[in-house]
């Protein structure tokens, strides 16, 4: 009796199983003419990518606006810089020791400024090759990548896996090739808000340069070596001067806040969140292939 039993659920299951396969076919296999379609469009898109697109996202005329851009922040610095140079040397010939503080203070600004500077040369040049690497290298290698999951598609653990790699390293090769731009155009609307502050800074700076230099000019037939020294008989003089070389001071301050904020912290964040991409890409666990027809349903 049990025999016949278990024969009959053997024919039950032999029937649903047919009936499965006819009705749904399988489950875990794409069809072929999709999977044909998304192999030709991932050939092309890597071909694309490689001959077409790659040339162009690392050419510079490409990214004339963003480079436009950079110069303009490069021209602002270098002026910050001249002129927190310039003011510092002029503070430090103010006579006794009450300008020695904010002329040291500006020296140490204007080296800050350099810091500043090197990062904007350094997102210049990341602007063309991150467009190289981007879609000479990750596009192609993720598209290569997805070739081979969907050649694969009967290792459903190791197609899975490859299809998330290659998928991620497509993507990540755009956002690459987006984090300078993407940085730039919020570092410029950053800076919009801020442009006429830094221009007083500048200007600020350049009328106390002047101010003690036309000071030092009338003092000159001082016999003093300092030509400035006339004016510790002028209290109310030099306690202008120092006043406005506080001022310049504070705007210095100011405005290399502004500078480190749109063209360091900006682009570090982005490079974390990139960063963060990287982690989860090579978080993908590969597993182990094995024939589907090995398995036990």
């Amino acid at each position: 009796m049990s025999e016949e039993i278990r024969r009959r659920d053997e024919g039950a299951l032999r029937v649903d199983d047919g009936y499965h396969a006819q009705t749904y076919g399988n489950p875990y296999r794409m069809d072929s003419k999709v999977k044909y379609a998304l192999m030709a469009a991932a050939i092309l898109l890597a071909l694309a990518s490689f001959f077409l697109i790659a040339p162009l996202a690392s050419s510079v005329e490409f990214h004339a606006g963003t480079i436009s851009s950079l110069d303009g922040k490069k021209s602002t610095v270098t002026n910050l810089v001249a002129g927190s140079t310039g003011s510092s040397a002029a503070i430090s010939l103010l006579p006794g020791d009450a300008g020695t503080p904010i002329a040291e203070k500006l020296v140490d600004i204007s080296s800050d400024f350099l810091v500043v500077l090197a990062a904007i040369y350094l997102e210049k040049y990341l602007l063309t090759i991150m467009g190289l690497v981007a879609f000479r290298f990750l596009v192609p290698a993720g598209c290569a990548v997805l070739v081979v999951a969907l050649l694969a598609d009967r290792y459903e653990g190791f197609s899975h896996s490859m299809r998330s790699l290659g998928a991620r390293l497509v993507i990540f090769g755009f956002a690459s090739f987006l984090v300078v731009p993407v940085s730039v155009r919020v570092s410029n609307m950053i800076e919009a808000t801020y442009e006429s502050s830094i221009n007083e800074t500048i200007q600020t700076a350049e009328q106390t340069t002047e101010a003690i230099e036309e000071s030092a000019s009338e003092g000159q037939g001082s016999d003093s070596s300092n030509p400035l020294s006339f004016l510790l008989q002028m209290p109310d003089e030099l306690g202008k001067l120092i006043d406005s070389a506080q001022n310049s001071l504070n705007n210095f301050i100011e405005a290399l806040a502004v500078m480190v904020v749109t063209s360091c912290i900006i682009p570090i964040l982005v490079l974390l969140f990139f960063l963060w991409l990287v982690k989860i890409i090579l978080g993908v666990n590969v597993d182990i292939p094995m024939p589907r027809h090995h398995r036990r349903w």
